[in-house]
């Protein structure tokens, strides 16, 4: 009952209305043709053809929706998992940007304990050899004060020698005890 308008409007879009004579006659094609179609909708609309096309565009709008709701569900997670990617591959950026940093700081703060480390080595050794040079220039005066002793004490001895009576040796040799008997007293 719903789709009774749809009879107005199909005889007035009829050819039926341009025909000459009579119209309602069955010799009249136009007639014909116009009362057929009428059964045609007549028989549609009686075994509810237009309700049962209507139920299936329905149903195919609803699966359209329901497919146009999984689209959206599928690009929402879709694009969650982008922002995710994408900030996982920023944190990992960031990451990789701090062990580069944390490394060349290490490195120069090995490098920097590495010149001190050498620059006490050097001091050490340097030291080490300056006192070995002092202890060598030590040794060296010490033995030539050893030896100019040594040399002074022999040729005191020659010109004592040479010069020594035994009268001036006794002499010598009483007045050296009495000046450690003076010193001992």
């Amino acid at each position: 009952m719903r789709h009774l308008w749809i009879v107005p409007l199909t005889l007035a879009a009829s050819p039926a209305l341009a025909a000459e004579g009579p119209f309602v006659s069955l010799r009249n094609t136009d007639f014909v043709v116009t009362l057929g179609f009428l059964v045609f909708v007549g028989i549609l609309i009686y075994y509810r053809v237009p309700g049962m096309i209507g139920g299936l565009l329905d149903k195919r709008a609803e699966t359209i929706r329901d497919e146009l709701a999984q689209s959206r569900a599928l690009r929402d997670e879709a694009q969650k998992l982008l922002a995710s990617y994408e900030k996982k591959s920023r944190e990992v950026a960031a990451q990789a940007d701090r062990i580069v940093t944390e490394a060349r700081d290490e490195a120069q703060r090995a490098a920097a304990q590495a010149k001190d480390d050498i620059r006490t080595t050097v001091a050490r050794r340097l030291a080490s050899a300056q006192d070995k040079i002092a202890s060598a220039e030590q040794a060296a005066v010490r033995q030539v004060r050893d030896s100019a002793v040594t040399l002074a004490v022999g040729l005191a001895q020659d010109i004592l020698a040479a010069d020594m009576s035994a009268a001036r040796a006794n002499a010598l040799i009483e007045d050296s005890i009495a000046q450690v008997a003076a010193k001992m007293h």
